[in-house]
């Protein structure tokens, strides 16, 4: 356990939750009260440059549940989970889950994957969605609805969920050490990767053709269009140079532009990246370093190669800077991997059965997140920009989301994790309903434990439906083995 970290839960007035905040010196603004629709700063609409409008401040994150089928296809599993994603009340849906776009770049042999023989069942499960949200709150022409595109590069199991079989950019010492990646293993040709960028081009176009909004092009979270931006070491077209390790992105806006134009496209990008870790000897998260060099760490895209735990916020800046020159404006910003320094990313005060407990109080990375996000809306103020990171926040999510968004240091409040256990809490903050404390995510990570042990992702702890599955008899299992 995360001892010497007091549980949000038990932070229960404003008075003991700034006291906590003051007590780790960090900034993490909220309002004491929370004001509900009309009036309220999270129930205002979002107009985008096209003129579309977004009927409110809520997002939910691209989550995948590793339940499609063995060709891709969304199960009862993902339909549920795709209609709670309507239930929420939340008008952005960013990405629904993350999407193949080919065989080799599935993350585990359950990953959706689009595909021309697939589009009917993406067709159906968009639908179930916006079904679920026009019967649960009335409407649905403020509803923007995107799909997530993404290879897995060097975390890709398309085969087999037990074993990797990376496609990387460039040879990383340490995640090649960490992932036991063979040091022979041929790194992707620029040939390849021209390729790979007429796959991105294909399944928008079919994104578009089965209804949906726009597309991200994922860039984050240590994934293939991550792991571009710091190929400052790789020679050819796709390395080396800032221009260099954008070209992939750029080549699929190009194609994206030439064949379905009026397809908006969104990009969710890791605004920074520190180096990876693992457990020290009292289970703690403690920072890998190159060559056993402290402080050595010269990959982080978005981080300062001379201190790395530092955010080099130019670097992020110029790569907003290029979205706007593409005429992209919708930006979900996150941090890091959930595969080798999951604290930052994903703040939580439980570790899943293979992690480590967070080596600072989560609530000090949550805090990073907002302020990175904020410090880069002042800079892009005509971006829409999603903000990461708030599920930790528990029950004081709402008074925190609604002071960002009311002063303007971020536009939407995005929801993972809270969204599995809790997917009505958006229309129950809008609404100015009292929260259900007991369906409120604590961060078991359980939805996290399971894949990683082969098993489907859900909130197994507080979601009766995933606790009457045979898989969390398995689960418990598993974490009593790993105790």
């Amino acid at each position: 356990m995360s001892d010497g970290y007091p549980r949000i839960a038990r932070l229960r007035t404003p008075a003991e939750f700034r006291a906590r905040i003051d007590e780790l010196q960090i900034n993490l603004p909220f309002d004491e009260q929370v004001i509900p629709a009309p009036e309220g700063a999270l129930a205002q609409p979002y107009t985008l440059k096209t003129g579309r409008v977004i009927g409110n401040r809520f997002a939910v994150h691209p989550m995948e549940g590793w339940d499609g089928t063995a060709e891709g296809l969304p199960t009862e599993y993902t339909r549920r989970r795709w209609s709670n994603f309507g239930k929420s009340g939340a008008k952005l849906i960013w990405g629904g889950e993350a999407v193949a776009v080919r065989q080799d770049g599935r993350a585990n042999p359950n990953q959706l994957m689009m595909a021309e023989q697939n589009l009917g069942g993406f067709a159906s499960l968009r639908q179930t969605l916006v079904d679920a949200h026009r019967q649960n709150h009335g409407r649905s022409d403020d509803l923007l609805i995107g799909l997530q595109l993404t290879h897995s590069g060097r975390f890709a199991r398309p085969n087999d969920k037990t074993r990797l079989e990376p496609h990387i950019l460039y040879h990383h010492p340490l995640l090649d050490r960490l992932f036991n990646v063979d040091p022979d293993l041929p790194v992707l040709s620029d040939d390849e990767i021209d390729d790979l960028i007429g796959y991105f081009v294909r399944a928008s176009r079919q994104a578009a053709a089965v209804g949906f909004d726009f597309v991200d092009i994922k860039h984050c979270h240590g994934y293939l269009g991550h792991e571009f931006l710091s190929a400052y070491h790789r020679p050819g077209r796709y390395g080396g140079s800032f221009e260099n390790r954008t070209r992939f992105l750029r080549e699929i806006v190009r194609g994206i532009r030439r064949e379905v134009p009026e397809l908006m496209i969104g990009v969710r990008v890791s605004a920074f990246d520190f180096p990876p870790f693992r457990p020290g000897p009292d289970g703690r998260g403690v920072p890998q370093w190159l060559d056993d060099k402290e402080g050595l760490y010269p990959f982080g895209f978005g981080a300062d190669h001379d201190d790395p735990f530092q955010v080099a916020p130019g670097e992020i800046l110029e790569f907003l800077h290029l979205l706007q020159s593409l005429d992209i404006e919708l930006v979900n910003l996150s941090c890091c991997s959930p595969y080798y320094n999951p604290h930052f990313m994903r703040p939580a005060y439980f570790p899943p059965c293979d992690g480590y407990l967070p080596p600072e109080d989560p609530l000090v990375g949550v805090a990073r997140q907002i302020n990175v996000v904020a410090a880069l809306k002042e800079h892009v103020p005509d971006l829409a920009l999603v903000g990461t990171g708030y599920s930790y926040l528990q029950d004081w999510l709402p008074q925190v989301a609604q002071h960002v968004v009311r002063t303007g240091m971020v536009d939407f409040v995005g929801l993972g994790r809270m969204i599995l256990s809790y997917p009505e809490m958006p229309a129950d903050v809008l609404a100015g309903r009292e929260l259900a404390r007991k369906r409120i995510c604590r961060t078991f990570s359980d939805c996290t434990t399971a894949p990683r042990n082969g098993l489907i992702s859900g909130c197994y702890p507080l979601d009766d439906y995933y606790k009457s599955l045979p898989e969390a008899i398995r689960l418990q299992e598993v974490k009593r083995k790993s105790s």
